[in-house]
């Protein structure tokens, strides 16, 4: 019983963190400046993400261009998009996997041995996707700090992290966690030992002796 609760703690975790992984991928905010700079007065903020370009205005509207050719992008915005795409395929498939191991589904009931290897299959597949998500954003923000912290960098040119990339840790966190969760709730196999046998009853006395 307390593997089960473990695995669908696990799986939750996982799910929750494959969503947020999603999410982050798809929010323009992965890097952010607090100001346009003096020559923009109506731009209020500025953001970049792994897709498209915004900038909010100081009104509240908020103007985005989606960037035009992938050619031209960095090849650091290229390998992070590849990876977040990456990790949310992989987590998708690790979802499937993990659903048909699940002791709550009735999927393979006639083999449990091999239903606890799909589950624990599909943490591995959890975990492997949150280490590509961890990648990508780690990878990311390394290249954020150190424009940032380069000196020839315009002062108005400068970003700082975004809330994606925040929410893109914490879903890797939680993929990695809930997959590790799924490693371990397969059940450790009890010690079988031969069923003990009875010593054999004595011939029963026929209260004759014999010389």
């Amino acid at each position: 019983m307390a593997s089960g609760g473990l695995q669908l703690l696990g799986f939750v975790m996982a799910f929750l963190g494959w969503i947020g992984i999603i999410i982050s991928t798809a929010m323009p905010q992965w890097k952010m400046a607090s100001y346009a700079g003096d020559n923009i007065v109506t731009a209020q903020a500025l953001y970049e993400g792994l897709w498209m370009s915004c900038a909010m205005q100081s009104t509240g509207q908020i103007q985005c261009k989606v960037y035009d050719s992938l050619l031209k992008l960095e090849s650091t915005l290229q390998a992070t998009r590849a990876l977040m795409v990456a990790s949310i395929l992989v987590g998708l498939v690790g979802v499937f996997v993990a659903v048909t191991g699940m002791k709550c589904m009735k999927c393979m009931e006639d083999d449990q041995v091999k239903k606890m290897r799909m589950a624990v299959f599909g943490g591995v597949i959890f975990i492997i996707s949150g280490m590509a998500a961890l990648v990508a954003t780690s990878w990311y923000g390394n290249r954020v700090a150190r424009a940032f912290y380069d000196p020839f960098t315009p002062v108005n040119t400068r970003f700082e992290f975004g809330s994606a990339l925040f929410i893109g840790w914490a879903a890797a966190s939680l993929a990695i966690l809930g997959g590790s969760f799924l490693c371990c709730s397969c059940p450790r196999r009890e010690t079988s030992y031969p069923p003990t046998r009875g010593y054999p009853k004595n011939a029963s006395s026929t209260g004759k002796d014999y010389v």
